[in-house]
Parts: structure tokens; C-alpha cells; sequence
């Protein structure tokens, strides 16, 4: 058995987050999701099968969601505030302020996987990347907008992570998402 001299292992709280961070893994599936005048879904999964690993309904309207992102750059930040008492993982945290490109827009909650966040979910699992518009799943429910790609996540600290839109096609302009999820 090799030992390995402390004097080489490293202590620095920072590097030592990023080593043992949560594995949620570098590369990840985001969809933006929701009916047009209502609000917005964000899943993110490990892999497009897996369970959301995040499941938050924005506080903004998925129409307005996607008039921000015509502009060419999105950026949502959502915060929350440290509780005094339990100590979860930052993707686990229930209620988030939400800012999109520098505007406060309300509340954004953690919620569950329903029945129509898995019609949806599981529509659009072959899709690596794209956008479209999928039949309502009932009568009279209205279709429902997505958009669907791969996002590098970054951890900056447990109190800190960025979920960053990777455009396959650097050439085409194509809308850029940024996500910050910040406990404060």
C-alpha cells in the first residue's frame, strides 16, 4: 500500500468543495418548459431518463422567458437565504427570489415531478438539443413551449453553483442562458 505524505494532500476549503461536491457531474440536461401565459418550468437531469435533479417553476411566463432569450443573452439568478437551522444541499432549497437579466420577477418554487412535468420530460428525451412545440397532453390545456440543451455546471462553493448553455453551434447567435443559483 502506498501512503501518501500530508504534505501533499491538499487543504484549501475551496479546493476541497470542488473535489467533493455533490455529484450531479460537469455536463448536465436543462428544459425550459411550460405553457405560453403561464409560468416557466426548469428541469435539470444527470442524463435526459434520469429523475430532475432541480425542478423549479420560474416566476416569470414562459412566453416572457422566451422574449428575453430572443434578445440573444439570458441571464436568471436565483437566490436564496441561508436558514438558520437545516443545512441542505443548494439544489435542494425550496423558495428562490428570481432575477432575469437584472430584473427581480418574484418567486421561483421547488416542486416535485407531476404527471405533466414527466408527459413532457419524457417527449422530449431523445431531443439533445432544441426547441419546439409539443401537443397539449388534455383538450383545451393549451401546447407546451420547450427548450432543451446542455448546460456545463460549475460549483463555485456549496453556496454557489452556474449553469452555463453550451451553443454546439458557436456560428449561428443562438440564444445564451446563464443560471446562478446563490445562497445568501
Amino acid at each position: 500500500m502506498v501512503s501518501i505524505p500530508s504534505s501533499i494532500i491538499p487543504t484549501c476549503g475551496w479546493l476541497t468543495v470542488r473535489l467533493f461536491a455533490p455529484s450531479v457531474g460537469r455536463r448536465v440536461v436543462g428544459t425550459l418548459f411550460g405553457r405560453k401565459h403561464s409560468h416557466a418550468s426548469l428541469a435539470i437531469q444527470l442524463d435526459p431518463r434520469s429523475d430532475p435533479v432541480l425542478l423549479l417553476e420560474l416566476a416569470i411566463s414562459t412566453f416572457s422567458l422566451a422574449r428575453e432569450m430572443a434578445s440573444g443573452m439570458a441571464r436568471i439568478a436565483l437566490q436564496c437565504e441561508r436558514g438558520a437551522t437545516s443545512r441542505v444541499q443548494l439544489v435542494q432549497e425550496p423558495l428562490w427570489t428570481m432575477y432575469c437579466n437584472g430584473k427581480r420577477c418574484g418567486y421561483a418554487v421547488s416542486r416535485t415531478c407531476g404527471e405533466s412535468d414527466w408527459h413532457v420530460l419524457r417527449a422530449v428525451e431523445r431531443v439533445s438539443v432544441g426547441a419546439g412545440v409539443l401537443p397539449a397532453e388534455e383538450k383545451g390545456r393549451g401546447q407546451v413551449m420547450y427548450m432543451r440543451s446542455r448546460f456545463e455546471r460549475v460549483v463555485g462553493s456549496k453556496e454557489s453553483e452556474a449553469f452555463y448553455m453550451l451553443n454546439l453551434d458557436e456560428g449561428n447567435g443562438g440564444p445564451e442562458l446563464t443560471i446562478f443559483l446563490l445562497r445568501i
